[in-house]
């Protein structure tokens, strides 16, 4: 059973609403679901939304993996129950993606591909069976999704890409993913 859920997503305040509005229902539900929360602790953006709605659920399994930078600046969200601090954002990664039963990537930046890509390009070597959800919010990860059909169609792919990275346009299709899913 899934417990632990790690989220890449944007840590901008620049968004359409509909985002962290979607970011916040993602927490709920994982908050009313008794699962955790593990994201990059950052208290701002779809980050902060996402940690909000875990804290209005009622529940405190959240797990921040902090750059040090974030803590200097004192960017850390107070819905943080377990923090942990790291030197950069390798090691951030790569602590998102231990401590993580699943990925969900939200609407993101650069930072938020590296991490998905990491995962992705581990599990296309055998490194690691961890699947990456993308959560299609408001049509975003469109042109990605083109991408990746092409590559598909292309052949430059060893492994069928749709066994680990996975589509939802819904938190309802986010939701029945993670509860089909067993590690």
């Amino acid at each position: 059973m899934i417990e632990k859920i790690g989220v890449f997503c944007s840590s901008s305040d620049k968004l359409d609403p509909i985002y962290y509005k979607e970011a916040e229902r993602l927490g709920r539900w994982i908050g009313e679901s008794g699962k955790t929360l593990v994201y990059g602790g950052a208290k701002c953006g779809l980050m902060e939304a996402m940690a909000q709605g875990v804290r209005k659920a009622g529940s405190i399994n959240v797990i921040g993996v902090v750059p040090r930078v974030l803590i200097e600046r004192e960017l850390v969200s107070d819905c943080i129950g377990i923090r942990i601090p790291t030197e950069g954002l390798s090691d951030r990664k790569m602590w998102l993606n231990k401590v993580s039963d699943v990925l969900v990537a939200l609407p993101g930046s650069v930072g938020t591909l590296d991490e998905a890509f990491t995962v992705i390009g581990e599990h296309s070597i055998g490194l690691s069976t961890k699947k990456v959800i993308f959560w299609n919010i408001n049509g975003f990860w469109n042109g990605l999704f083109k991408m990746l059909d092409e590559m598909k169609a292309t052949g430059v792919q060893n492994k069928p890409i749709d066994d680990y990275v996975l589509r939802a346009n819904t938190l309802e299709e986010v939701v029945d993913i993670i509860n089909e899913l067993t590690i």
